[in-house]
């Protein structure tokens, strides 16, 4: 596994670093579509994600569920390390938008890390920056903009996640991240086919 830990992260973690993630680390390999964490579990290992997408979502009370950010290549989860931090429960709902490969790293390592090695507490630093800002559009979009421009911005970061601009997702699907209704949806996808802006499948959505 140190071959793969040293292409993906050997310009960020210095070798003794990467030697000691490599003695700990747990290899998961999970498909699509698989829940990685439910609010209410305890953390007990913080995940490093080597290859796929991860959706991050929030429930409410009646348990609908809001998209806040997606982890990718690279990225790990600011929420996923405070609950390690603080022994506390989670109170997000992660789930597998492609197949992932996964590092899970020990909690107990974190302060350790922190404390020994200067490019370990960065990549933590960096981790919670980024998913602030992350939170931060997420609340800009549902606050000051129209569910028109929302489903635009939705489509366009599926793009960049999956690499492809056919998107294989259902309405329900679509509807649910972004805390809304399927008719609703589905509306505005047909206005967004009818200016030529997408193409609608039997099973995906053509972005044009």
């Amino acid at each position: 596994m140190i071959k793969e830990l040293k292409s993906y992260y050997g310009s960020q973690f210095e070798p003794a670093l990467l030697e000691e993630i490599n003695s700990v680390a747990t290899f998961v390999d999970i498909m699509e579509g698989q829940d990685i964490m439910r609010p209410g579990q305890y953390i007990k290992s913080m995940p490093l994600l080597l290859s796929g997408s991860i959706k991050i979502m929030r429930p409410d009370s009646d348990g609908n569920e809001l998209l806040l950010y997606h982890l990718e290549k690279g990225d790990t989860c600011a929420m996923t390390m405070s609950c390690c931090m603080g022994n506390t429960k989670s109170e997000i709902h992660a789930v597998t938008e492609t197949p992932v490969k996964l590092l899970m790293i020990p909690i107990g390592k974190m302060e350790e890390w922190s404390s020994k090695y200067k490019t370990w507490r960065n990549f933590v630093y960096n981790s919670y920056h980024n998913r602030m800002m992350e939170l931060l559009e997420s609340i800009d979009n549902i606050a000051f903009n129209n569910m028109d421009e929302r489903l635009e911005n939705y489509l366009n970061d599926k793009i960049k996640i999956l690499n492809s601009k056919h998107i294989y997702i259902t309405h329900k699907d679509i509807a649910s991240d972004l805390h809304t209704s399927r008719v609703v949806i589905s509306r505005l996808l047909k206005k967004m086919e009818n200016i030529q802006k997408i193409k609608l499948h039997r099973s995906f959505i053509e972005v044009l």
